[in-house]
């Protein structure tokens, strides 16, 4: 597969245009995991800055995912025989993965944030092993996604699940341990050796200290024990004083303000926009400036950045659209999404299972830098992954229910849908529907035609005219029309 460039010259002036098909589709593409064709049809027509206003604002007002019964366990409320605890641990974390996944389907912008920042703000369930820590963990992520980024990083890193996966919880101020303020600096404000120093990571290890009361009961909440923090005078980015948790946040975002803002826009930028924000063939570099100084001028409040990125004429520019590679979920719930097709928990276990046969298993990244996106979920056999666990969903689909195959079709080709005898319109609006900016090529429209046509090719319908979306085998056409759409190249973007 081609790996797109980089060229995109539009500013971040407003897209004034009414929507048409392709962006209102790539603007629910990018915000959440895509859209119903309703949902999309709704949009055709709108402002991009009203409806992107209401995205925001649905995202700033959603609530978290309620707590579950077993949120606030220790160890002492698992069976004592080991194997009994572990399964009943297994399965706690199993409904969680299955109530996040129900969100990211149905919280658009939110969860989808909330989901970004999880590969940015990374822990790995493996590593600290407590359902209570994952339910605060995510529960953070998600009232913050979309809050003040300062409040986020003081509030994650006191997250037992970061105490615990970053080695907070030996952090003792006789015996600092760096992991934490090594990561907090490369990988979650700054980026790696972007104006730190190792002294300042020795003394801002020092600063952090003193969270390591864990209680007598495995998975306790962490505590902070005075007697273990450092406190002697330490100077973290110049200054100098008896810093504490609070002091370190305080410098951090004061002294190097500019290097965040231009940090975690370019992070957001190469989510949304484009995996590639350096190539000298645009300017993403002038955007991310431009998103800087909003951030900036915001007290690093997340939500008028990406309003002002999503409104933009970049954002909508034809260059940005189909550049991004489906992540597994992305692939698995636009698909879920764009076909409307019915769902319940039994269907999520199979995508979350399917995902992590891919290499994006929820709530464990591969490592600290979390997954690395894009062109690393294409290889040979992750593309094989990729064809046969989405054509087992679509197997799945079509088991339970084959007339919404039918309903689809119709409803992706508009009102004609159930009357047109046109197989050629149809097809292409199916294509059209599940992929960012159809088919490259006219010839891989007439192979997808020819799968189309197929049930019906040899029974002269066709040629007499007497073809339409309501004759028995319609629903059987849709079916094989989406198992040749999956295996396309196209189909792998957003």
């Amino acid at each position: 597969m081609e790996y797109f460039v980089n060229c995109n010259t539009s500013t971040l002036a407003p897209y004034t245009n009414p929507l048409d098909r392709s962006k209102a589709a790539h603007l629910y593409r990018r915000l959440g995991f895509s859209a119903s064709v309703q949902t999309i049809d709704q949009a055709v027509g709108q402002n991009a800055g009203t409806l992107v206003d209401n995205l925001i604002n649905q995202a700033i007002g959603g609530a978290p995912l309620p707590p579950p019964a077993w949120a606030d366990w220790t160890n002492a409320n698992y069976p004592a025989d080991e194997d009994a605890a572990r399964q009943l641990r297994n399965a706690q974390i199993q409904e969680w993965r299955l109530a996040y996944t129900n969100s990211l389907l149905a919280n658009n912008l939110k969860d989808r944030l909330s989901f970004f920042w999880s590969n940015h703000l990374v822990t790995e369930i493996a590593v600290y092993d407590c359902s209570s820590y994952l339910y605060y963990y995510i529960n953070c992520l998600q009232r913050n996604a979309i809050g003040n980024f300062k409040t986020f990083i003081s509030e994650i890193g006191l997250t037992n699940a970061m105490l615990y996966y970053l080695d907070g919880v030996y952090n003792n101020g006789n015996n600092p341990n760096e992991n934490y303020a090594r990561e907090l600096y490369e990988l979650f404000t700054l980026g790696e050796g972007n104006n730190y120093t190792e002294e300042d990571i020795i003394e801002t290890a020092k600063a952090l200290s003193g969270y390591v009361e864990r209680g007598e009961i495995g998975c306790s909440p962490v505590t902070f024990d005075a007697t273990k923090h450092d406190t002697g005078s330490k100077t973290i980015l110049g200054q100098t004083g008896n810093w504490g948790y609070d002091d370190v946040i305080d410098i951090l975002f004061q002294e190097r303000a500019n290097e965040i803002a231009e940090f975690i826009c370019g992070k957001l930028y190469e989510f949304f926009v484009h995996p590639d924000s350096r190539d000298a063939g645009g300017n993403a570099q002038a955007i991310i400036s431009g998103m800087s100084a909003t951030f900036l001028a915001n007290n690093f409040e997340i939500a008028p950045v990406l309003s002002q990125l999503f409104k933009s004429q970049h954002f909508f520019d034809d260059t940005t659209i189909g550049v991004i590679i489906k992540s597994p979920f992305d692939m698995y719930l636009n698909m879920i999404q764009e076909t409307g097709f019915a769902y319940d928990d039994t269907v999520l276990d199979r995508v979350i299972d399917s995902c992590s046969l891919l290499s994006q298993t929820l709530f464990s990244p591969v490592d600290v830098a979390g997954w690395q996106r894009d062109r690393t979920w294409i290889n040979t056999n992750f593309m094989i992954g990729r064809w046969l666990t989405s054509e087992m969903l679509l197997e799945e689909f079509w088991n339970r229910d084959q007339e919404q195959f039918r309903a689809f079709g119709i409803a992706a080709t508009g009102a004609n849908g159930a009357t047109t005898n046109d197989p050629e319109e149809v097809t292409r609006a199916i294509v059209d529907k599940m992929t960012p900016k159809g088919l490259l090529e006219p010839v891989n429209y007439s192979a997808a035609i020819s799968v189309f046509r197929e049930p019906y090719e040899s029974d002269m319908v066709y040629q007499n005219g007497s073809w339409n979306m309501m004759l028995p085998n319609a629903d059987s056409q849709v079916y094989l029309l989406l198992l040749h759409i999956i295996r396309q190249p196209e189909f792998q973007l957003k």
